[in-house]
Parts: C-alpha cells; structure tokens; sequence
C-alpha cells in the first residue's frame, strides 16, 4: 500500500475490512510518532474499525544541536509571540495537504477524519481547521494552543480540548480564553481542565478525550436529523 509522503511510524488497521474512521496523531516538537502510541492504542480499543495513523513531523528538532532524534512541525528557535503565528502559518499548507492524503487513501470523506494532537501537534490540528474547511470532522487537543486567538468557529468541526491544570509549558488558561471566545462564535466545543496534569500526555487526559468521543454529538449531526425528521413530517419545521 502507497503512503502519503510523510514518514509513518505507527499505524493500527482494522483486523478484517476497510476503515471507516480515520484518527490522524500529531506528536508534540522533539518526540516521534511513538509519543502518541497510548492514545493509539486506546483509540484501537473503542474503535476497532478505525485507522488510527500516527506520523512523524516533517523537519528535523532543531532545538538540540545536530537535531537529535525528534521531529518539529516548524521550528521554536527563537520563536516568540511575534512570530510564532508566522511560523505555524508557513507549516499548515504541507500539513493540510498530508491530512487530505491519508484521507484520499483511505478514501474516507473529512467528515469520519479526526485530527488528534498534543502540544505542537495540537496547535497545527487546530489552526488546521481554522484554516482550511471541510478538512477533519473533530479535534482532539492535548495541551495544545492556538497561535492565533480564534476570530471564528470552524464550520462542521467538533473542538475537544484537554488540558492539565498545572501545565507549565502551555497553560491552560490560554486554552480556556479560547474556549471561552469559540463559545460565543457559535463552536461545537469541549474544553476539560484536569488538576495535578501537567504537560504531558496523560491517561487521565487520554479518558477524558475518549469519553468525550462516546457521549458528543457533533451539532452537525444533529441538524441532519432534524433536517430528516422535517423531511418526513416528525419534527416542526423552524419559520
């Protein structure tokens, strides 16, 4: 099987049949697709019928002098808040493209595609979809961020953010004036603070993500069934 042109190093396929969920994870700067197994392996766990892929960043860590072992979606060296938002800018037109890779080879639409990330991972999942519409149905963000403060809601996307409370590396509450401001704009979001997390990948972090995966139902999915239910003379059609 043909791969989208970024290094994979974790990839988990359903035993018999085609997949008909595509979990895409998104490591943090200096780790590897490895990083992300925990999350794989439980995302496996409740959906057997799911692709969960875990890929390596395209550049070389660059915080480590000869780069060492990890991978960076774009470089913090020297990054700052005036040029952080620059940095991810330039990184998200590969990134977008790799996600609609996978999704074409899977031939799975970007409805059944989520975007899972932690820290550097969850900044480019969620400007992602700030970005580019009709590219994942749902986010998971792990002590993530955004490098820009959102100035809309994505359309269709469900936001799940978690965060540990005694995150010293991203704090939290940058994800939570976030949140706050999505909420107003109208987005179909979660937002989880955790206490004694700090930046790290937590299972506590992991759980929560997973229920919020069984219980949430996307606003969009709503709709269409009250669209059905009109259509078919079981629900009042709003004036």
């Amino acid at each position: 099987m043909n791969t989208p042109a970024r290094s994979q190093a974790l990839a988990l396929l359903p035993d018999k049949g085609l997949p008909d969920l595509l979990f895409l994870l998104l490591h943090g700067a200096g780790a590897d697709a490895s990083q992300m197994r925990p999350l794989a392996q439980a995302l496996r766990a409740q959906y057997p019928q799911a692709a969960v892929v875990s890929i390596n960043a395209p550049e070389p860590y660059d915080q480590i002098p000869g780069g060492g072992a990890g991978h960076q979606w774009y470089s913090l060296k020297d990054a700052n808040d005036d040029n952080h938002g620059q940095r991810v800018a330039a990184a998200l037109p590969g990134f977008i493209a790799t996600v609609r890779a996978w999704a074409e080879q899977f031939d799975l639409p970007w409805e059944r595609v989520a975007l899972a990330g932690f820290s550097q991972g969850a900044v480019m999942a969620l400007e992602a979809v700030q970005a580019e519409v009709a590219l994942a149905g749902r986010v998971l963000a792990f002590s993530g961020a955004y490098a820009n403060m959102p100035g809309h809601a994505p359309l269709n996307v469900s936001l799940h953010l978690m965060h540990g409370l005694q995150d010293g590396t991203l704090p939290y509450q940058d994800q939570v004036d976030a949140a706050k401001r999505l909420v107003r704009l109208g987005a179909d979001i979660t937002a989880d603070i955790l206490p004694d997390i700090g930046h790290e990948l937590h299972p506590e972090l992991i759980e929560k993500a997973l229920g919020q995966l069984r219980t949430f139902v996307p606003a969009r999915v709503w709709r269409e069934a009250m669209q059905a239910a009109q259509a078919q003379g079981l629900a009042p059609k709003k004036d």
